[in-house]
């Protein structure tokens, strides 16, 4: 079986059906008629350091990976393995980057995963900032205090030469750095469509600008931020409400001039967008909102921040969540590399489940040579022939394949939206110490924000502003997106005068709003009198309360979900729940090795309210299990065999290390 599908993927997959693969076409991409991801088994992130890449392992990699359940590979280019030695004298051979060779190597390992009906995608660039050696001084990301200093990108393809970062605030020098890598990309993009992908935000963000940036501010908020940048991050006044002007046009920055072009470059190239927006200093729901395929990451994010990337995709209408899964699983960087336990994995993926992400992307597969399993990726569980999770990997596989296409059905259900602390985030500043992390210090990044407990019975998703405006209060509902809501919930410090007058307007209108607390206006220049009188009006209306318990009765999705993690989704045919395992709730970096060691059956009586009827419903735990439920429009109970067991784990309680195991250098993601 393997020998004839690498001769198929060697001899016979290099021209392929335009009646069988959907084309991509000059002039951009019909998103509206393709189904991205509709082949619900995982994919991995493929790592190929910098070396000379071969047909030949190509496609062992890529056979191997069929035949393990995978669906399909993000190409990941990075430095040579001589870089983890710090070896800046030899150069490794390899094909140059964005060569004609290097494009045909690509091209091949694209003709050759279609032939296997694999999906392709491919990171945008070398390393994780964008940037390679011809990113021009003054295009590279720049510095407010320093005019002389520019990031650096070492780590890349091309190491150990050495490359800028490009200013992802500046279109022009995003445009001209996607010309060449667009164009070197371009061949490989024909057959399937592929998405472009970008990781998470890696560029270094304390007084970040780009050219004309202070002109901008000064225009905008009638003061110059520079006269302020000696104590920007302090949490004294005027400085937080510097900041938060500061930040605010920021975010603007980031989202017009890097992802809504990365997005646009990306159809112009007959592709789609793939983002982590995760760690940029921006409004983190507006700006997955750009993105074709939001993917969320984890674990160095914890899952409970995919509801934030799953919110945004429902209130923009994106059907797909993707999540880089298992980074770092143990800990950073090296914890029980290649002696990964399934069951870990296991208690991880539901957790993602359970909070939006209905794709699953191994973090993940290395390059290796044919008939080779030497070469591994030190941030990540090992995808390989060799390890200790070879032998489940087809059967842990099916599983995530079974959820992800029950996950993907219909719409996502929920009936309260929750206003994203934004505002707070960005006055707030800095992380304390024991939250930070050696690359990220800021509370904009939302990595600790975690809906209400109050409100798990209802299942709620996070809103921001730009959605509020987008909504519609119609027939009792608050309609945004493929969602509707039955009311607003706030509990923030600070809300912008702009998301303000919004929310009066809705509660005008009639909406239910629970309003745990009164607002401040922030900013260093606040309005004449127009926000006093917005609370005051608040104040008045008996549709806004201080407490969720004074709401008038809004039925819940779920009573008794108290002690797990679930996410709904509604279709024609009835509602499908994902009831994660309990050991699932509430998992924070890094796993314990073992910490889905479970040897007891936990039982829950609980009341689910759907089409009008209310359904008891006893929930059975297994050890080790999640559960998939189905209620049809007859209100009929069933649940959904998903057939997969993983080994019992081996626990070993981690040896704390404290900081210093984020005092090291991070050679890569």
């Amino acid at each position: 079986m393997k020998k004839n599908m690498m001769i198929t993927c060697l001899f016979l997959g290099l021209f392929l059906s335009a009646n069988s693969q959907k084309q991509a076409f000059k002039g951009g991409i019909d998103l509206t008629s393709t189904r991205l991801y509709s082949d619900s088994r995982p994919w991995t992130r493929w790592w190929w350091f910098a070396s000379e890449i071969d047909r030949a392992s190509i496609a062992d990699n890529l056979v191997w990976l069929k035949n393990n359940g995978f669906g399909g590979v993000e190409i990941a280019w990075v430095y040579p393995l001589n870089r983890m030695k710090k070896d800046t004298i030899h150069y490794t051979p390899r094909q140059e980057w964005l060569s004609p060779a290097w494009t045909e190597m690509v091209v091949y390992a694209k003709k050759c995963a279609d032939s296997l009906g694999l999906g392709c995608d491919f990171t945008f660039g070398s390393l994780w900032p964008f940037g390679d050696t011809k990113v021009p001084f003054n295009e590279a990301t720049m510095n407010m205090t320093d005019p002389g200093w520019r990031q650096d990108i070492t780590a890349s393809w091309d190491y150990p030469k050495k490359g800028y970062v490009i200013d992802h605030l500046n279109r022009k020098a995003f445009l001209n750095y996607a010309e060449r890598t667009g164009n070197a990309l371009k061949p490989a993009l024909r057959g399937s469509v592929s998405g472009l992908f970008c990781d998470s935000w890696e560029v270094e963000t304390k007084f970040l600008s780009t050219p004309n940036f202070e002109n901008s501010f000064q225009k905008r908020y009638g003061y110059a931020v520079s006269n302020y940048t000696d104590s920007l991050y302090s949490t004294n006044e005027p400085y937080r409400s510097i900041r938060y002007d500061y930040m605010k046009l920021i975010s603007e920055y980031v989202i017009e001039e890097f992802y809504k072009p990365f997005t646009r470059k990306s159809h112009e190239l007959g592709a789609y967008s793939r983002i982590q927006c995760s760690g940029a200093p921006c409004d983190i729901i507006s700006s997955y909102g750009t993105v074709d395929v939001p993917e969320s990451e984890a674990l160095l994010y914890e899952p409970s921040y995919a509801n934030i990337v799953a919110s945004a995709a429902v209130l923009s209408g994106k059907k797909v969540v993707t999540s880089e899964t298992f980074t770092c699983l143990y800990g950073w960087p090296r914890e029980h590399h290649s002696e990964e336990q399934t069951a870990d994995l296991k208690l991880l993926a539901d957790a993602l489940f359970a909070n939006g992400v209905n794709h699953i992307i191994w973090h993940g597969k290395p390059y290796n040579p044919a008939g080779q399993d030497t070469v591994k990726f030190y941030a990540s569980v090992h995808v390989g022939k060799s390890g200790s999770l070879a032998a489940e990997i087809p059967s842990f596989n099916k599983y995530l394949e079974t959820i992800s296409s029950f996950m993907k059905k219909g719409v996502t259900f929920s009936e309260v939206a929750v206003y994203l602390p934004t505002e707070d985030s960005w006055i707030a500043g800095e992380l304390p110490l024991e939250k930070q992390f050696i690359w990220a210090w800021g509370e904009y990044e939302h990595r600790y924000t975690c809906l209400p407990e109050e409100l798990k019975p209802w299942r709620p998703l996070w809103i921001n502003s730009e959605f509020l405006q987008k909504a519609e209060f119609k027939n009792g509902r608050l309609k945004v997106g493929d969602v509707s809501f039955s009311s607003l919930y706030i509990d923030v410090k600070y809300m912008d005068i702009v998301a303000l007058q919004r929310v009066a307007v809705l509660a005008a209108q009639g909406l239910p709003i629970c309003l745990k607390q009164w607002p401040a206006e922030p900013g260093f220049k606040k309005s004449a009198g127009t926000y006093p009188l917005l609370i005051e009006k608040l104040r008045k209306l008996k549709n806004v309360k201080s407490s969720w318990l004074e709401m008038e009765k809004i039925e819940p999705i779920a009573e008794g979900t108290e002690n797990f993690d679930y996410w709904c989704r509604k279709s024609e045919d009835g509602l499908y729940i994902f009831f994660a395992n309990p050991k699932s709730q509430h998992l924070v970096f890094p796993l314990e090795y073992g910490q889905s060691l479970n040897d007891k059956k936990e039982q829950y009586e609980i009341v689910i309210h759907y089409n009008g009827s209310t359904i008891p419903v006893t929930l059975e735990f297994n050890p080790y299990q999640s559960l998939l439920l189905k209620i049809d429009n007859q209100n009929k109970v069933s649940f959904i065999d998903k057939g997969f067991t993983p080994k019992t784990p081996v626990f070993q309680p981690r040896i704390k290390k404290g900081k210093e195991r984020w005092e090291v250098d991070r050679a890569g993601k």
